[in-house]
């Protein structure tokens, strides 16, 4: 009897230790259920939600037992629906007591073994496998506004000659490891005034990141130091954030961008020469004027690869003996129809072009060749442009100073031959100019406050020594506005049909705004600038006659050329003479005489008598303008001129990108 003793007691052990644990239950409150907390089942409350002073929310009981289903009142047409119901019902009842016996057996029916003929769910035709190597869309935004139905005429692309040096650059098409794959990519967000969308193209190769240590170096430098400047008119910075990688498979634009880096880095670092930009440029050249012979090629792309390599011949050393895509590249934008409405690639490369043609115009003094009335730019300062983008008034002042660059150029050299003409000829020009004096002030009274300086320091408030006032502004593309904003002044001052440079009126306004430009440039922090202050600071140096003010001008000039390696050693020799340092006998002259007097003041002009005929009207914003001397490089920039670019290489496309619609800023 004693031996039964202990199994005895363990069995009443584990029996008490049974009742002792918490038993599930199924009809408790939802509030202990979402805590993971044993419910009393308390009615109206539990003993839980009663001590903490929580809800007690109680749930609605599953009824299984009918599953009649009522028909709804209103079908709807189904032939295109593929639906598939799955019935859990008999899983949830299953965790309840006595749930699942409720329900009916289900009846063991013999599974089909599926025939593979019969199971052809994805039929594949060989030719939507067998991708294009360049898909429709073109590179980042590249496209302005393709129809679905244009995008068969952009699949194909021009037989490319083989590369044997960079075949170890050539990443297979199976290749899965790459981040940029056959998937799209969205552009950026599109501006208010431009509601065409476009997308990224996806790549005619799998390859990844560069691998040669060369190639990165020279990407990184065009990234870091050229792209910054491209894209200083551009708020999505396509050449130095969206293009470089769509130039992983495209080598055509992988050599370009190569080329610029590479003759960058030779610029400001004498260890590096240009034979290694030359191979590049070389290359790049050659594969664009072999595409340029397929009637099938990819214009956008073809279009943005001559404008990096029209960047590339204006960094060279000798630039006019260089010009192999300076009107190729214009003649390819006006292919691809974009103007200052287009979005995307198309806007920056048309910005790009027109800024560059700009600055060699205010510097030889040319005429625009690209009319500006025809560029598409809504003046119409009344239509805020969205706050922040400050971009859209850039390029409403860059048509202004156009226009100021086209009445300076068109100034007649000779006068007319009789008084009545030269009368009517001096009448027409003072219009012009208030009508551009007024524009420009227009300009400057209506941007936002962003686009003025934050800080303005006078030369004697600041520690710099420098003899200029100090000028703060905050946004790149600001600086390039107030640039040109400053540069157009000066030029108004320089162009006067009545009044001389000499004038007090024109004196005072040359002055003031060259020191405020050459403030800008002397304190200004960022090299994406440069290109344009280079040219407005020689504009705004003519002006200058004090010696002090003179000599920081050309130290500013040093300055640029170490930092960026534009060559500026041109400029000083043009800026003494124009300021009379060969002689010092003016020099000491101009020192005496730094506010000369007037030389042809207002007052002794005489109007025209009212029995002449009426002065006929300024031109209007359609006319281009029939003076002066058009930009002699771009005057032939298009392929239906004559003796247009790539005569022994262009076939003209089979299909063009339409014409995109001029939307409202």
């Amino acid at each position: 009897m004693a031996s039964h003793e202990p199994a005895l007691g363990a069995q009443t052990t584990e029996n008490a230790a049974a009742a002792a644990r918490p038993k599930r239950v199924r009809t408790g409150c939802l509030t202990c259920r979402e805590r993971h907390l044993k419910c009393d089942e308390g009615l109206p409350e539990c003993q839980n939600c009663r001590k903490s002073s929580r809800t007690c929310k109680r749930g609605v009981r599953l009824n299984f037992i009918d599953t009649q289903v009522k028909s709804p009142p209103i079908t709807p047409p189904t032939q295109d629906w593929d639906i598939t119901f799955q019935d859990e019902s008999r899983e949830i009842a299953s965790e309840y007591r006595g749930g699942l016996g409720r329900y009916a057996p289900i009846p063991q029916e013999a599974e089909e073994v599926p025939d593979i003929k019969d199971e052809a769910l994805y039929q594949f035709s060989s030719g939507v496998l067998n991708t294009p190597t360049l898909a429709p869309q073109q590179l980042p935004s590249l496209q302005q506004s393709l129809p679905a139905g244009d995008l068969e005429s952009y699949s194909a692309v021009p037989q490319r000659r083989p590369d044997n040096s960079r075949e170890q650059h050539i990443h297979s098409a199976n290749n899965t490891d790459s981040t940029f794959t056959s998937q799209t990519i969205p552009p950026p967000p599109l501006p208010t005034y431009n509601d065409s969308k476009q997308t990224l193209t996806p790549p005619s190769e799998d390859r990844g990141p560069l691998d040669s240590p060369e190639e990165l170096l020279f990407m990184q430098v065009f990234v870091e130091e050229v792209g910054l400047w491209m894209d200083s008119l551009d708020p999505y910075k396509h050449f130095s954030r969206l293009l470089p990688f769509n130039s992983l498979h495209e080598p055509m634009l992988l050599n370009a961008f190569l080329a610029c880096g590479a003759r960058h880095l030779a610029l400001v670092n004498p260890a590096y020469h240009e034979d290694k930009a030359l191979h590049y440029y070389d290359d790049a050249t050659t594969r664009l004027l072999e595409a340029l012979q397929n009637p099938n090629r990819n214009t956008v792309t073809c279009a943005t690869t001559a404008v990096i390599l029209n960047v590339y011949e204006i960094m060279s050393e000798r630039p006019l003996q260089r010009m192999n895509h300076i009107a190729g590249a214009r003649a390819l934008i006006k292919e691809c129809r974009w103007t200052a409405r287009s979005s995307g690639v198309g806007a920056a490369c048309f910005w790009i072009n027109v800024g560059m043609e700009l600055l060699s115009c205010i510097r030889f003094n040319w005429q625009v060749a690209w009319d500006p009335d025809l560029w598409g730019v809504d003046m119409d300062f009344s239509r805020e442009i969205e706050y922040g983008r400050e971009e859209g008034w850039t390029y409403r002042l860059m048509y202004i100073v156009a226009k100021i660059a086209n009445f300076r150029s068109s100034l007649p050299r000779q006068a007319e031959s009789t008084q009545h003409a030269e009368q009517v000829r001096l009448t027409n020009r003072f219009n012009e100019w208030n009508r551009l004096k007024d524009w420009i002030d227009s300009w400057n009274n209506n941007v936002p406050r962003t686009m003025h300086p934050m800080g303005y320091l006078q030369p004697h408030q600041t520690s710099s020594k420098s003899a200029f006032p100090e000028v703060w502004l905050i946004k790149r593309t600001t600086i390039v506005a107030r640039l040109f904003y400053h540069t157009g002044m000066c030029l108004l001052a320089q162009t006067h049909p009545l009044l001389s440079t000499r004038s007090p009126d024109m004196h005072e306004l040359q002055q003031s705004h060259a020191h405020d430009l050459c403030g800008i440039v002397a304190h200004v922090k960022d090299r994406g600038v440069a290109s344009v202050a280079i040219r407005s600071l020689a504009i705004a140096a003519e002006c200058l006659v004090s010696r002090r003010e003179q000599e920081e001008v050309l130290d500013i000039f040093d300055r640029i050329q170490k930092e960026t390696g534009w060559r500026t050693g041109f400029l000083h020799k043009e800026l003494k003479e124009k300021w009379g340092w060969n002689n010092e006998d003016q020099y000491q002259q101009q020192q005496q005489q730094n506010i000369p007097a007037p030389m042809l003041p207002l007052q002794s002009y005489q109007f025209p008598p009212s029995n002449l005929p009426p002065v006929p009207p300024p031109p209007s914003l359609k006319q281009g303008p029939r003076q002066g001397i058009i930009n002699p490089i771009l005057r032939s920039a298009d392929f239906s001129a004559p003796t247009h670019p790539y005569q022994s290489h262009y076939v003209a496309p089979l299909h063009l990108p339409p014409q995109p619609q001029y939307n409202q800023y």
